[in-house]
């Protein structure tokens, strides 16, 4: 079922074409050639082993229009060989992420939680069957050509009202993703990010993204030694109270229940503003309030620099809303629009279904990040044709597409950061070591700390 499928200078840019590759025959030349010149550094899956983890909130969050108030957690673990018959174990862990992922109007969130984990555990049937040894970017790229069948298979078995989406699939699996690198790390004694070079990956960049990146590696795009520091985007959820004067109800752990409180327990820089996205009054108001509360906040404890990231979770009807909502803010406090660092996805995330949506116009005011529209290199190039220039990056996307949609990221000279799913433990840990390594991260996100602590109590 599966086998080494590349050819040299031929471009692939969606899991369509990488999945008839993926099934031909007429790529044996390339193989034996691979086995007569293998890489020490490579490995093969032995077994991979899938568990679910049940994860409750300490309090709800609400973002999209949707309310969430506790997840599930995909861990994995991986155990691989080397050529030389040395064994390492691997892990990886992810939340579901259902209500974000699938946010579907025909299909309920139970059933789509309830498909997300068949479609994990398939993806770790699919791994189990994979015979060859090489580089884990370029196993996980070649079982991942498998996944649109998979999930079409899937979908009809389970008389869903539609088919799970790419992005669903994507996070399903990215947790055997993360395993397999962590596994190849582990086996070569190494950090995996410090085994991107060509001494060790079979290919180079152009046969996972085009010719722009002949004879380029992830090494060059990576660094070797992790940031030291990283400023860490803190959410603030539509439901979340900006001072203790809102709190409504306690929670009483011991953890700040307002925006106010944890600016002063963690003296945050970054503020990442959950937004409404069809209720212009309502958003700049919003911000508006949160700037106060955190102006407040830092004078008290004398900070004079402090940032703001705005996320409509794709609900603005066109780029007019944008332009609108900044210019108002700008107009009505000049301070507050200083601080807005980026916008992150305000439209609809079929980019190909609404073409009308074009970011110019407000990419000219701020860097206007891509997100949940980013699910291969394709739709990276479409949305900077569209106008988007900036990107984010998610662990929960998979650490391979992460690091190839890093590269290209970086070589079109655009922004970028690293947002979380409400990541707890060994998920935020996958999320932080990528914006650590990836030079030009502006930040990362991290509320996991804020609604699921519990989680990550045993990595302490």
């Amino acid at each position: 079922m599966f086998g080494s499928c590349w050819v040299a200078n031929s471009p692939v840019k969606s899991r369509t074409n990488r999945r008839n590759l993926f099934r031909s025959g007429s790529f044996l030349q390339r193989k034996t050639l691979r086995e007569a010149m293998p890489k020490p550094s490579d490995i093969r899956i032995v077994e991979a082993v899938l568990s679910f983890e049940p994860v409750p909130y300490r309090a709800p969050l609400k973002f999209g229009g949707r309310i969430v108030d506790r997840s599930t957690l995909i861990n994995v673990e991986v155990s691989v060989e080397g050529r030389r018959g040395h064994g390492a174990s691997g892990f990886g862990s992810m939340p579901i992420g259902n209500l974000w992922a699938w946010p579907s109007e025909t299909v309920p969130p139970e059933q789509t939680e309830d498909a997300m984990k068949k479609f994990a555990e398939e993806v770790i049937e699919l791994a189990n069957g994979y015979p060859d040894f090489g580089h884990p970017i370029e196993i996980a790229y070649q079982i991942s050509a498998e996944y649109p069948h998979l999930a079409k298979t899937l979908s009809q078995r389970l008389k869903l009202a539609e088919p799970i989406p790419l992005l669903a699939q994507l996070v399903a699996a990215s947790a055997f993703d993360a395993a397999l690198h962590d596994a190849y790390g582990r086996a070569n004694d190494a950090n995996s990010y410090d085994l991107l070079s060509s001494k060790q990956m079979n290919d180079d960049l152009s046969i996972y993204l085009d010719s722009q990146f002949k004879g380029e590696f992830l090494d060059k795009y990576t660094l070797r030694k992790p940031k030291d520091e990283l400023p860490l985007y803190h959410l603030v959820g539509a439901l979340d109270a900006l001072s203790d004067a809102e709190v409504k109800k306690s929670v009483g752990d011991g953890l700040p229940e307002s925006l106010a409180a944890w600016i002063k327990a963690d003296g945050l820089t970054h503020l990442k503003i959950k937004l409404a996205g069809d209720n212009l009054d309502w958003d700049i108001d919003r911000v508006l309030a949160v700037d106060r509360v955190a102006s407040e906040a830092n004078a008290a404890r004398e900070a004079t620099s402090w940032l703001y990231s705005c996320d409509f979770n794709e609900k603005c009807a066109n780029v007019d809303y944008v332009v609108e909502f900044l210019g108002r803010i700008k107009k009505k406090n000049a301070a507050a629009y200083d601080r807005i660092q980026y916008i992150e996805q305000p439209t609809h995330r079929d980019l190909k279904a609404h073409p009308e949506n074009r970011m110019h116009e407000a990419a000219k005011l701020k860097p206007i990040v891509i997100d949940e529209s980013l699910v291969d290199y394709e739709t990276l190039l479409l949305a900077r044709e569209q106008g988007y220039s900036g990107a984010a990056l998610k662990a929960c996307k998979g650490q391979t597409d992460s690091l190839l949609l890093a590269a290209a990221a970086q070589k079109f000279g655009m922004f970028l950061c690293v947002q979380d799913l409400t990541c707890p433990g060994l998920s935020f840990l996958q999320s932080a070591a990528l914006a650590a390594r990836i030079p030009t991260t502006a930040a990362v996100e991290g509320n996991g700390r804020q609604y699921c602590p519990a989680a990550s109590k045993p990595w302490a």
